[in-house]
């Protein structure tokens, strides 16, 4: 048996032409194909046999953003990712006050802050919760906070979402 198959020379499955037929609908949207060309390329991906013949299908379309894209459209400005970094860091001294409070005031303004500091908000209060149940067993379990914070300011820094784990999420 010869192995000295190229990759492109393997033939694709199902599963391998649905994300082509995606961009190829994306594309149409964006209207950097016409109606015909459309039609012909999904013709061509339906019916590709190897992994080149549907590479040659999408080669000359750009390829798909990676900017990360939040529920309210936008990307979070600089601004916005300080203030949610803040809103995680200032829960340290504060526990939820201090992000209740970034996210009365600066939420109403961004969507990306407001959602960073319901989630900090959402920890602290549970973890005040766990505090109080354990009578005060549960305040160990602050050391791993402060970490957590830290880390999920980091995260916003970056633009990114951060989700706190095992935490009940009282404010959406």
């Amino acid at each position: 048996m010869d192995s000295s198959y190229a990759v492109g020379d393997l033939r694709v499955s199902d599963a391998e032409r649905e994300p082509v037929i995606e961009r190829l609908q994306e594309a149409y949207a964006e209207g950097r194909l016409d109606h015909d060309e459309f039609d012909l390329r999904m013709h061509l991906a339906m019916t590709a046999k190897t992994r080149n013949d549907l590479g040659a299908v999408i080669r000359d379309l750009a390829p798909v953003p990676s900017a990360p894209v939040h529920w309210d459209g936008e990307a979070p400005t600089g601004e916005d990712r300080m203030l949610a970094a803040v809103s995680h860091a200032v829960a340290i001294p504060t526990l939820f006050v201090g992000p209740l409070v970034l996210m009365l005031v600066s939420g109403k303004r961004s969507g990306y802050v407001r959602r960073q500091a319901a989630e900090a908000v959402n920890f602290h209060v549970t973890l005040l919760l766990v505090t109080i149940v354990t009578f005060g067993v549960g305040g160990a379990l602050y050391a791993v906070a402060w970490i957590l914070s830290i880390i999920a300011a980091i995260f916003a820094l970056s633009g990114q979402t951060f989700r706190y784990p095992w935490i009940l999420r009282l404010i959406k």
